[in-house]
């Protein structure tokens, strides 16, 4: 089932997540539900908060972007991917700048600075331990989807000048006055 996903403005996005327990049929159909979502809105990641869960869950599926992937020389592993309870073990010194945008920003993009290789200890779909060391892009969606996790958001991470100037544009959008071609959740800013 494709979940409406909650945009800039919804309570939900900067909110620390919980600890997944234990496996259960509601949490995979979560799972299936949140791949169904991010591929039908042509993401390539999606944090449970986006969808208005408190879970510590996201999923990654680069399969659209596995050509760029391979010119950059990124090994990608079977898609798509599920990390449960994530947490970066190591991040390089160094420094890469790139584009980014969110399905709950829709229509901004900026560059960000990020750590170009990250090292990520997490448990799979099932439910088995896991340790992935990644570059380039594929480190890069980890990182984005991570922060999500932890109520963070990727215009955090941009220089206050951008920042300002994206102003009036968040603020209209959390006012619920944004489109997108895909499922969007009812959201206000809570006073």
């Amino acid at each position: 089932m494709i979940l409406p996903i909650y945009t800039y403005g919804a309570s939900v996005l900067r909110q620390q997540t919980e600890t997944v327990e234990q496996d259960s049929p509601e949490l995979q159909k979560l799972i299936d539900d949140m791949i169904q979502t991010m591929q039908g809105a042509d993401g390539i990641g999606l944090a449970a908060p986006q969808v208005g869960r408190s879970e510590r869950l996201f999923v990654v599926d680069v399969t659209l972007i596995a050509d760029d992937l391979e010119k950059e020389g990124s090994i990608v592993p079977e898609q798509p991917m599920v990390f449960i309870n994530p947490e970066i073990v190591e991040l390089s010194d160094e420094q890469g700048e790139f584009e980014e945008g969110c399905l709950s920003i829709p229509d901004i993009r900026e560059n960000v600075l990020r750590p170009t290789t990250v090292k990520v200890r997490y448990t799979d779909r099932l439910m088995r331990s896991r340790e992935l060391e990644l570059g380039g892009m594929l480190a890069r969606v980890v990182q984005h989807e991570l922060d999500h996790l932890d109520g963070i958001l990727f215009i955090d991470r941009i220089t206050p000048f951008k920042r300002r100037l994206l102003r009036r544009r968040l603020k209209e959008m959390a006012a619920g006055k944004v489109e997108a071609e895909y499922p969007l959740a009812e959201t206000r800013v809570e006073s």
